[in-house]
């Protein structure tokens, strides 16, 4: 006998928002008439609770009582209506169902539930196999969900086997040109088959041995285009200017650049011409010039942090202030609601992670129609209205769970952003600059890795997206996106705003792509305290 209880909980006729939504989609946007209602109730499947904890959860956890329906195991439907469920993909992070399990944990801090949540649709009306196929893609992202089955598991426990001996490619360095090809193409790397032949030339000469697929992956995330920014470090030879009614101004500021280079670089014969230092240009121009003075520079921050006099009380105090901004244009292509939500959160990450506050943030957008027909979308992408409403959502849902105003928000459209979104986020934080303390580690320090648990999303992201992306793209990407934990990051912001915490912190990175890029480690912060011995290791995400 299974030791699984099955809740539904759906929302009560006047609060059935999202159900009365999706109606008016399938009648709309996907042109079925036919169905005459739809329901939408959320299932959690709970073990290892006690029946006076579970009780208490029914009424206070996975339902509200003046706004919901909660039935047990079960739940009545009319005759004709057909019936599906949605979970996420195994591993993937699952914010309602972790949130379930701290919830109930308020409840019984000893209880050790296990909680997974699914998506239940009801369509009720005469639907064709054609027809009812379109609501289940209109409803499901294979990306990150897919559809599951009625029936309740005998356990939620997962077994997991033993992993195997990192695996050596035995024989890479004396492979032909076509087997290293067919190797190269079954890994899915974003590197070139190019890089690939230099790493075999490189073990085969220097390190005398074949590599493990630890060191290829490491060099392909090394050698991502997220990582290594090698589209804007490509050496520009042969710079040319479309006419219009900016050529003018963009040909004397790119006269300016070479000019100011030709100063700056000056009997230095490694610079060149590139996108990367177009982009620097003008602050090393500035900083030459002595009007930099107020750049706090370190080694550890990675959001842009200057220093400004702020009265506090009639007192002039020295604060530090940081500004980031991080764009999500592939995740949120294959998956808008998750890759907008980390957009926000990934953005956050950097000043957090330099102690400082996050008060105010701005999004930019770009869109294609999202009022062209669902047939019309191209193959292999997801509808633009999808794109555009799903994107919207996971950035507010994000910014209203960690308590981000943002004070200016613009979607641009133009037909060419049917081939990516462009998806940016941008914050400003601040802090005393007396509570900021930028110093390295000391041997005995302590390393604490602090966030929430996570699952296998995220990883492979600074090479997703670096890749160049085909139609098959949307059914393998999935893990490339994270799943963002904003009331875990929340508590994190709160904690590191306490002084007496700040000051204790020697230096402190978020882990991010960029930084797996930097550190080897997955995706989450680190900070270091003096003077003590041990180390203390928490798993996780932070955003």
């Amino acid at each position: 006998m299974s030791n699984v209880r099955r809740v539904y909980v759906e929302k009560k006729p006047a609060f059935a928002v999202k159900a009365k939504e999706l109606k008016h989609e399938i009648s709309s946007y996907l042109g079925i008439k036919t169905v005459t209602a739809v329901r939408v109730l959320i299932r959690y499947d709970v073990e290892n609770i006690s029946d006076d904890v579970f009780e208490k959860a029914c009424r206070t956890v996975f339902s509200e009582p003046p706004v919901d329906d909660l039935y047990l195991e079960k739940f009545d439907m009319a005759e004709d209506a057909s019936v599906f469920s949605v979970e996420y993909l195994p591993g993937q992070f699952d914010q309602r169902a972790d949130s379930a399990v701290q919830c109930i944990q308020f409840l019984d801090e000893n209880a050790q539930p296990i909680i997974r949540s699914a998506t239940t649709y009801v369509i009720q009306g005469a639907l064709t196999e054609e027809e009812l196929e379109a609501i289940k893609n209109h409803c499901i992202n294979p990306v990150d969900s897919r559809e599951t089955g009625m029936i309740k598991p005998e356990t939620l426990v997962t077994e997991f086997s033993d992993p195997e001996d990192v695996k050596i490619f035995e024989g890479f360095t004396q492979m032909p040109e076509d087997k290293l090809e067919e190797l190269y193409k079954s890994l899915n790397l974003a590197m070139t088959f190019k890089d690939f032949l230099h790493i075999q030339n490189y073990f085969l000469h220097e390190e005398k041995r074949d590599p493990s697929v630890t060191e290829i992956r490491v060099l392909d995330t090394y050698w991502s285009d997220h990582c290594r920014h090698t589209t804007f470090s490509t050496e520009l030879t042969d710079v040319k200017f479309q006419d219009g009614d900016y050529k003018a101004p963009i040909v004397d500021t790119y006269k300016q650049y070479l000019a100011d280079r030709e100063v700056l670089y000056k009997g230095r014969d490694d610079k060149f011409v590139c996108l990367m230092d177009l982009a620097l240009m003008a602050m090393k121009k500035l900083k030459a010039e002595g009007k930099l003075q107020d750049q706090e520079e370190s080694d550890e921050i990675n959001a842009c942090s200057i220093v400004v006099p702020v009265d506090v009380d009639g007192k002039e105090e020295e604060w530090l202030i940081n500004f980031k901004n991080e764009t999500h244009n592939h995740p949120t292509e294959i998956e808008p609601f998750g890759g907008a939500a980390t957009c926000l959160g990934g953005a956050i990450r950097d000043p957090l992670s330099g102690r400082t506050y996050v008060y105010q943030a701005m999004r930019v957008t770009g869109a294609a129609d999202p009022t062209v027909s669902v047939k019309d979308t191209l193959k292999g992408k997801l509808p633009q209205k999808k794109l555009v409403r799903g994107a919207a959502h996971g950035y507010s849902s994000y910014g209203n769970q960690i308590g981000l105003a943002t004070g200016y928000v613009k979607e641009i459209y133009h037909p060419d952003y049917v081939a990516k979104r462009m998806e940016i986020g941008a914050v400003m934080g601040a802090a005393p600059r007396r509570a900021v303390i930028r110093e390295n580690s000391d041997p005995g320090d302590i390393i604490i890795l602090l966030g929430g648990r996570t699952g296998r999303d995220g990883i492979g992201g600074a090479t997703g997206s670096s890749k160049v992306h085909t139609e098959a793209s949307i059914e393998v990407c999935g893990a490339e996106v994270q799943k963002g934990n904003a009331p875990t990051e929340r508590k994190i912001q709160r904690m590191f705003r306490r002084e007496e915490v700040s000051h204790i912190i020697k230096k402190c990175n978020d882990f991010g792509s960029e930084e797996i890029c930097r550190s080897g480690w997955h995706r989450d912060r680190y900070f270091r305290i003096p003077g003590a011995y041990g180390s203390s290791c928490y798993s996780g995400r932070c955003g």
